[in-house]
């Protein structure tokens, strides 16, 4: 099925990275490393959030929590505030997936289409901040956002990611993890009717094409999947509850392993072996589910 989105650019956006918004984000560190994921040091913005980062080629999680280090920015008529979202989607909803950014090669453009999309509207959101070399030496960071939002989704906060130093930000040694994760499989959201939300989820990838079924839609883009499912679809995949919600969750991560039983032992009991995933509950990972599956059989 093919839906054709007026003024978007032709080049498809991959996964750049997911949200996972926690209180504690030590504790929060301190699972991803149990599950055998290197976790990087926390960092602060400059707008009142901090940060931990877990690094796959090309794609990272990031450990998202709440400071009280600087002010807040609140949304306004054409800005939208991450942070401020954030804040208000933890005293809402808790912890768990809270935002979906894609790759971005120039955030104004990417602006520009999605207000043409009729999914953004917003002026875009540049910042700095210090990042950590391999020899402990400051490097410096640079972003830039471009929004774009789905009013049928509040769970979620989406964007695209312009990163300004990427030789800064990306390093071979912050992704040798050694439960051998190697890339993204997909971003699993969650919905009572998937196909309502594909002209949005088009908008946002820039990808024209998606599979449909019985069970929900999906996104293939550059660099990982969308997948959106149905309830019991979700549970009947990996064995896990799904809120019954009319909006968009972000329910799971699918990460794609080297070898799964290196994934198992490295993951110190806190995941569970179901057929061929490897999956840790939301309830023991701060409201997200996450999926490891064997690179090869998921090729």
């Amino acid at each position: 099925m093919t839906i054709l989105v007026e003024g978007m650019p032709s080049i498809a956006r991959g996964l750049d990275h997911v949200i996972h918004l926690v209180r504690d984000l030590d504790a929060a560190g301190e699972a991803y490393t149990r599950l055998g994921f290197l976790v990087g040091p926390e960092n602060h913005h400059p707008f009142g959030t901090t940060n931990r980062i877990v690094q796959l080629p090309g794609f990272f999680i990031e450990l998202l929590s709440i400071g009280d280090h600087a002010p807040i920015p609140e949304h306004g008529p054409s800005r939208f505030s991450f942070a401020a979202f954030h804040r208000d989607r933890l005293s809402r909803l808790g912890e768990g997936g809270s935002g979906l950014a894609v790759e971005s090669r120039d955030a104004k453009a990417d602006a520009r289409a999605f207000e043409a999309a009729g999914v953004g509207g917003f002026e875009t959101f540049a910042f700095e901040r210090n990042g950590v070399g391999p020899n402990g030496s400051p490097l410096g960071l640079g972003f830039e956002l471009a929004f774009a939002v789905d009013p049928a989704s509040p769970a979620v906060c989406f964007f695209a990611c312009e990163h300004k130093r990427p030789q800064n930000f990306w390093s071979a040694a912050a992704q040798a993890h050694p439960n051998g994760a190697i890339g993204i499989g997909s971003a699993m959201f969650t919905a009572e009717n998937p196909s309502d939300h594909h002209i949005f989820f088009d908008a946002l990838t820039g990808v024209r094409d998606f599979r449909a079924s019985s069970s929900g839609v999906a996104f293939d883009t550059p660099r990982g999947a969308i997948e959106i499912l149905i309830p019991a679809a979700f549970a009947q995949r990996i064995g896990e509850p799904a809120a019954e919600t009319s909006d968009v969750r972000l329910s799971a991560l699918r990460l794609l392993v080297a070898d799964l039983d290196q994934a198992e032992a490295a993951s110190q009991g806190l995941a569970e072996r179901r057929g061929n995933l490897l999956v840790t509950p939301a309830s023991h990972l701060f409201g997200l589910t996450l999926v490891l599956e064997g690179a090869t059989y998921a090729a």
